[in-house]
């Protein structure tokens, strides 16, 4: 599998896990996987744990830290590519989002900041100084799609063009609502939809979800779940294949698909 070296500004670059339990994390994905891991110390920060394919030398496909603090709730965040991370975050505040996390260094690795959007999803930005991201997106048990999950698509819309230059095209993916793809020169982003009605909880922000491209949807749904997660949308039969959403043993929400072949993904 050849691995990516580069990364178009605006396209989903990264994820990382924040978990109140790394091993617990750990043994987890290494199940549902097959994932290995290696760990980079840091002198300021607590120690950063990389997911990777094939052994702990193998392509990377996302991290792995301890929370914040006890009110964070445990979430996959999707990182997205900028050329200038304090621009972006001008762009973001402009918009009407929200600043998270002030502009830092990611280690000796790049600059990141993290920014919620109108409706509180939030999601972290990446400017690297070598190493662009995951080396392996979109191939199996690696992250293969992101989805916003809005009460406001259309202001989403408004905001993520403002801020990275997004482009939308309009699918029928999903019988109940039209589906927003979101694109950039041509390529794809990912997509959004007003999935967020009234029979959500209103405390629950807007958030994005990572999709993870698995061979057998339903065999691999199972066995998250008798490794302790819970299923939230059973495997089911979209356009562009089988999915299913799970949440994981220590409260993280991911949601994994077996695309049609014929289906573009």
């Amino acid at each position: 599998m050849p691995k990516v070296t580069e990364y178009q500004p605006g396209m989903a670059c990264w994820l990382d896990l924040a978990s109140p339990d790394i091993e617990a994390s750990k043994r987890f994905y290494r199940e549902l996987f097959g994932w290995s891991s290696y760990t980079i110390t840091q002198d300021a920060f607590a120690d950063y744990e990389v997911f990777t394919l094939g052994g702990a030398d193998g392509p990377t496909t996302s991290g792995l830290h301890m929370l914040a603090d006890e009110t964070q709730p445990p979430s996959w965040t999707v990182y997205f590519r900028v050329v200038d991370v304090e621009e972006t975050g001008r762009a973001v505040t402009a918009a009407g989002g929200r600043e998270l996390v002030m502009p830092m260094l990611g280690m000796h690795l790049g600059r990141v900041a993290m920014y919620s959007d109108l409706e509180g999803a939030d999601f972290a930005v990446w400017q690297p100084f070598g190493d662009e991201g995951m080396e392996i997106p979109r191939e199996p048990t690696s992250m293969c799609w992101v989805e916003l999950a809005s009460r406001d698509i259309h202001g989403a819309r408004r905001f993520y063009g403002d801020v990275f230059g997004w482009r939308t095209v309009d699918r029928e993916y999903y019988s109940a609502a039209p589906y927003t793809e979101w694109r950039i020169d041509g390529e794809q982003v990912g997509g959004g939809m007003a999935f967020m009605d009234e029979r959500w909880p209103p405390h629950w922000n807007a958030h994005w979800t990572p999709y993870f491209w698995v061979t057998d949807c339903d065999a691999t749904v199972w066995k998250a779940a008798e490794l302790g997660a819970r299923v939230v949308i059973p495997p089911t039969d979209i356009r562009p294949g089988r999915f299913a959403t799970i949440i994981d043993p220590i409260g993280a929400r991911l949601a994994m698909i077996t695309p049609d072949p014929s289906a573009e993904i």
